[in-house]
């Protein structure tokens, strides 16, 4: 993830490069194993918060437009054969949280956080968080994180069982690729065929949830609460929500 200057923070065209890549690499029988990481100070801070005042057209449709590919990255994510490895250097927070733990083995450095705040800006965690953080931390626990949308240290993200490993900034990398050699130089058909196995789950929690967490995440883009979020982060000033 390339764009240190917005700490990584998803765009339309870096949204486009990711349904890309994944879909890639599931085609190339070349690459056995794949790493995730952000450059700079961030893993990725999440959705593009600038595009926020570009849906207020209050034109249902439009607002549609951009959770279609929010599938598309998710089912494209889950269908890659080969193990993937996020390297979590820093926060990874709403989709950067959805994009590191929907990868395969999470290492992250200690001082970096992790959460899904979508609630704070009027809207649902539709685009992956709602399926992915019960599955790894159990439902009490995913519940109360998706509807306060509070962040946490990597240390307690380890110890709910949200991700893998916790090491110092300067070992994050290393330890992946450490593991990247040791799964790329094994029996490669067993590990994807081991992956495609535990992922079964995975696969029917997608098909089970994501349509439906994407439709209300689409509703809430419509909210007042949304536009109001929306409003004051052009003004630079806390939102006022009415509930509704």
């Amino acid at each position: 993830l390339n764009r240190p200057e917005s700490l990584n923070a998803v765009n339309a065209q870096l949204h486009t490069e990711l349904e890309d890549i994944f879909a890639d690499v599931a085609r190339d029988d070349d690459v056995n194993v794949g790493v995730l990481t952000g450059a700079g100070r961030a893993f990725c801070s999440g959705g593009d918060v600038k595009g926020m005042d570009a849906r207020q057209s209050g034109d249902p449709v439009r607002a549609r437009m951009p959770l279609r590919y929010a599938k598309r990255l998710i089912y494209n994510m889950i269908e890659v054969e080969q193990p993937i490895i996020a390297a979590v250097n820093g926060h990874a927070i709403g989709l950067g949280a959805t994009l590191a733990l929907f990868c395969d083995v999470i290492i992250a450095s200690e001082n970096a956080k992790f959460g899904d705040p979508h609630v704070k800006v009027g809207l649902v965690a539709g685009d992956g968080g709602a399926v992915i953080w019960p599955l790894l931390c159990g439902l009490a626990r995913a519940k109360e994180y998706l509807m306060t949308g509070d962040l946490m240290s990597a240390t307690e993200a380890e110890r709910i069982g949200l991700i893998n490993h916790v090491v110092p900034l300067n070992e994050v990398m290393p330890k992946a690729m450490e593991l990247a050699h040791r799964l790329a130089n094994g029996p490669t058909r067993a590990i994807r065929w081991t992956k495609l196995a535990c992922n079964k789950r995975l696969r029917d929690e997608v098909n089970l949830v994501l349509d439906a967490s994407l439709a209300v995440e689409t509703l809430s883009m419509l909210t007042e609460d949304h536009k109001e979020a929306a409003r004051a982060f052009t003004e630079k000033r806390a939102p006022e929500f009415k509930g509704y």
